[in-house]
């Protein structure tokens, strides 16, 4: 008599990778509820800073429901399925002599992708936390940068696209730093479609505007999924 046991390939293949059986993973990316932190500005002197201390709305980036970072402002989807957002950052402001004094601060940029909830750190030309207030338009930022070099160092209005490692366009339009400086140091930059130019302008100077040539997205979409 011949004994037939069922077949435990496909149980175990099942078992070991979902993945190629059901697809890859879903991720959930959400922001969670805001709250408000203490905030100095970063323009206060140390006689100032108690008195200039307000506060600063943050919210917790979320992927599968575990906290990623914190962030501010709001984000801008560069596609249906990819976003950028401003981080925030809490930083150690106490000297070595004292107990950990912690406060917050506007950051870096994150490019986040909404299928593999990758989070990707911006490092945008000459970005600069304390002075850039970045426009954005399409996958072009817009915004002043400071660039440090001796020779062609000083207030630069800047376009960069997400993908590329230089700037597209960069031009002087101030000295750095400055004594008594504004804040903001530039007007929140202005966008045009067509044609598609940008114009930003220090508070006090001359609006400086580009034209963008060209409507070619450079942001890579992964396909992996994070797990």
């Amino acid at each position: 008599m011949q004994i037939f046991r069922p077949a435990v390939v496909p149980l175990l293949f099942t078992v070991l990778c979902p993945a190629a059986v059901f697809g890859a993973k879903t991720h959930i990316v959400t922001l969670g509820v805001p709250k408000h932190v203490p905030y100095t500005p970063p323009e206060a002197t140390a006689e100032t800073k108690s008195a200039e201390q307000s506060v600063l709305r943050v919210r917790p980036l979320l992927v599968d429901g575990t906290q990623k970072e914190w962030t501010i402002g709001e984000i801008h989807d560069v596609t249906d399925r990819t976003f950028v957002v401003r981080r925030a950052l809490r930083i150690n402001d106490s000297l070595p002599a004292e107990q950990p004094r912690w406060t917050w601060q506007a950051g870096p940029w994150l490019m986040v992708d909404r299928v593999t909830g990758h989070i990707t750190a911006l490092h945008l030309p000459d970005f600069d936390p304390e002075v850039s207030d970045v426009a954005w338009f399409r996958d072009y930022a817009a915004y002043c940068g400071i660039v440090t070099t001796a020779r062609n160092g000083g207030l630069v209005a800047v376009v960069a696209e997400l993908g590329a490692r230089k700037a597209i366009a960069q031009k002087l339009i101030g000295k750095w730093p400055q004594p008594q400086a504004a804040h903001p140091v530039c007007t929140s930059a202005k966008w045009e479609r067509t044609p598609m130019r940008a114009t930003i302008q220090a508070i006090g100077g001359d609006p400086t505007t580009f034209d963008v040539v060209g409507l070619s997205s450079l942001v890579e979409e992964g396909e992996e999924t994070d797990q």
